[in-house]
């Protein structure tokens, strides 16, 4: 059943037939491969999440992106409890630690000022970042 073209012999028919081409994979095996690609893209966020935490653990390696730090200047101690707290008790910080009188240099109207300040040190998920500010703005102001 080979097939002559320009006279020549078209080896592809040769070898393989229309019938046997047209229903080399059947209707369930499709059905499979369609299923195996739709749950290989629903897992993805888990299965990256998971390569990059092995990654980080065999190699000891930090992976970014994943946690910041982020630094606010409170003018009194009981200020800094008040702000702590609450990021604590609405979960947007995993740690937050407040640092003692720390001795601030700015400038303020073209002259260097001295102040103090307690620092708290907030540890959360990057992903945090954008709301935990907005809130700590609404709270200052």
């Amino acid at each position: 059943m080979a097939f002559i073209h320009n006279g020549k012999m078209d080896w592809w028919y040769q070898r393989y037939p229309k019938d046997s081409t047209a229903h080399s994979v059947s209707r369930p095996g499709y059905m499979f491969i369609l299923g195996g690609l739709l749950l290989l893209l629903a897992l993805y966020p888990v299965l990256k999440t998971l390569s990059n935490q092995l990654h980080s653990a065999l190699t000891g390696s930090y992976v970014a992106g994943h946690h910041s730090v982020i630094l606010i200047n409170c003018p009194n101690e009981q200020v800094a409890k008040d702000i702590g707290r609450s990021l604590m008790e609405r979960r947007m910080a995993a740690c937050v630690n407040i640092l003692p009188r720390t001795a601030t240099m700015y400038y303020w109207k073209g002259e260097i000022q001295d102040a103090t300040e307690i620092l708290l040190l907030v540890r959360t998920r990057t992903s945090k970042v954008q709301t935990l500010t907005e809130y700590v703005r609404t709270l200052s102001c």
